[in-house]
């Protein structure tokens, strides 16, 4: 299954506009602000796609029935451009345990790229639904390798990637290597360039969030 947020006229075409601007995106604050918006609004879609039990709850003046999550997903998510987009979808899933991964593109002389992996703490998934977010999917690559490690590791019963923008490259990578995985995308942009940059996509996710790494 794959979702697509601006497909849907919403106020998160609003915040996605902003990530992509240029000028809004010299405050860095404002910048992790729409990435936190958008994983609180991914958040809150991917949760009508949970299964529910009924709970009843006592009010000052009785009981109330209501459909209520049984178990909250694990949130997953890839360091460190992923963070604001992972505290969005742990401010509504705000009972949800946690997992990170460092994964990196590490270049070599000839100028092509392999991912780097160096650092993966999770909870226990076996059994669990997974939420992973990374802000923007290019390649896709960080995205199947840090995936298949965790499902190396524990058979997760259902898997979600989260990300604000994906190539067409990206999304059919993730596809063909991870068929059983549910998309939830902001945008998908067709082009990409020679350094695996999506275009027009918003530049380097993690460098407009916290700092140019050196």
């Amino acid at each position: 299954m794959m979702f697509l947020l601006n497909k849907t006229n919403s106020i998160a075409n609003h915040f996605l506009a902003e990530l992509r601007d240029g000028d809004v995106q010299q405050d860095s604050m404002r910048f992790r602000r729409n990435l936190e918006r958008m994983g609180e609004i991914f958040a809150y879609e991917i949760s009508k796609k949970l299964t529910y039990e009924e709970f009843e709850v006592q009010t000052p003046l009785g009981l109330a029935n209501i459909n209520m999550l049984p178990n909250v997903p694990v949130l997953a998510t890839i360091l460190r451009a992923g963070l604001p987009l992972h505290q969005g979808l742990l401010n509504v899933f705000d009972k949800a345990e946690s997992a990170f991964i460092s994964a990196y593109r590490k270049t070599k002389k000839s100028g092509d790229f392999v991912i780097q992996m160096e650092y993966v703490s999770t909870p226990d998934l076996e059994g669990k639904t997974v939420i992973i977010s990374d802000p923007m999917l290019a390649t896709g690559k960080s995205m199947v390798l840090c995936c298949k490690e965790l499902l190396a590791n524990y058979k997760i019963k259902t898997l979600h990637i989260v990300a604000v923008i994906a190539s067409q490259e990206g999304v059919e990578h993730i596809k063909a290597n991870l068929p059983k995985a549910n998309l939830w995308l902001g945008a998908i942009d067709e082009e990409m360039t020679t350094k695996a940059y999506i275009v027009p996509g918003l530049g380097d996710a993690g460098d407009l969030a916290f700092g140019e790494k050196v």
